[in-house]
């Protein structure tokens, strides 16, 4: 199905103006203790020591085997890290650090009831950004505390919507005059499915959805962004390095450019003739390829651009 005037309008806005979404659920864990760094480099894939506070970095978490419990993004505030990723984590991933906490001085607080996160992305982000006395932090992951209509925020650079993406965090009890104030100046309201077109054309996978406990980090395609192949020991290292040292993974993450007016579901097959070679994970309209792009993953002799699959919804091709 072609897109409509109302969706079209607010991918303009993500992309080339100003775009405002909420995401409702997004996961926000406050990692205390001053035993915090030294912990979650044991149990993550990134060099958390490296973090000054005011950044960020890329994480998987992964299990004894290896494989992802979770991708988080980890910003460095003074006396805290704060973990963020898709709604409905933050259970299963305190659960699975607690399980290694013995006298460490470390604690893990879930704040998503009490906090608001909303996006703001466009090229004229920082444009609006400064008209509310904001101004933007330039680097990707890097935040700052601003003021926002008299309500406190942080401010986070991310790349989820395109490279003019930022996070807007703030309380729960502030969030509808935060959202009020930013659409006030200019931002368009934007729903999720415009949200999820310019997500999948920035290619930001998400846990729970691009990523599952089923996946080895290097199949995500996230390496420079997530992984260090340089720290010490952590939780699953042996068979990230493995990957890395003498061998490969068998499938891979890409992205899918389908030749139909169709949008194929979640789980569809993708398939090299009459062959399953791998499965569809998310998919939009894609205004910028004027068809559905999905993410996928395909087995890794058939992850190379121009690779031509077939899909339920029609043909498709590796981008």
């Amino acid at each position: 199905m072609k897109p409509s005037a109302e969706f079209l309008e607010q991918y303009r806005a993500l992309t080339g103006g100003v775009g405002f979404a909420e995401l409702p659920g997004r996961t926000i864990i406050e990692v205390n203790g001053s035993d915090r760094v030294s912990f979650l480099q044991s149990f993550t894939t990134n060099d958390v020591k490296k973090l000054a506070p005011g950044r960020g970095c890329e994480v998987f978490v992964t299990s004894t085997q290896g494989k992802t419990l979770g991708h988080v993004l980890m910003f460095s505030e003074p006396n805290q890290l704060v973990l963020e990723t898709s709604a409905g984590q933050a259970e299963a991933l305190i659960a699975h650090f607690n399980r290694y906490v013995i006298t460490e001085d470390v604690q893990f607080v879930d704040r998503t009831k009490n906090l608001r996160e909303f996006l703001i992305a466009g090229e004229k982000s920082a444009e609006l950004l400064a008209s509310q006395g904001v101004e933007r932090p330039s680097g990707v992951l890097e935040h700052a505390s601003a003021t926002i209509a008299g309500c406190s925020v942080i401010v986070r650079r991310v790349e989820y919507a395109g490279p003019h993406s930022f996070f807007i965090q703030t309380a729960a009890k502030d969030a509808a005059t935060v959202a009020e104030s930013l659409v006030g100046a200019g931002a368009v309201h934007c729903d999720a499915a415009s949200v999820e077109s310019a997500r999948i054309e920035a290619g930001f996978p998400l846990f729970g959805l691009d990523i599952t406990d089923d996946n080895l980090p290097q199949e995500v395609g996230r390496d420079a962004q997530a992984i260090s192949f340089t720290k010490g020991c952590y939780l699953g290292q042996e068979t990230v390095a493995r990957i890395d040292a003498l061998g490969h993974v068998n499938r891979l993450l890409v992205r899918l450019k389908i030749d139909s007016d169709q949008v194929p579901a979640s789980g569809d097959s993708l398939l090299a003739g009459e062959q399953q070679v791998g499965h569809i994970t998310s998919a939009a309209w894609s205004p910028r390829f004027c068809a559905p792009l999905a993410f996928g993953y395909v087995r890794r002799n058939l992850a190379k651009a121009g690779t031509k699959l077939a899909t339920a919804a029609g043909l498709c091709e590796v981008i």
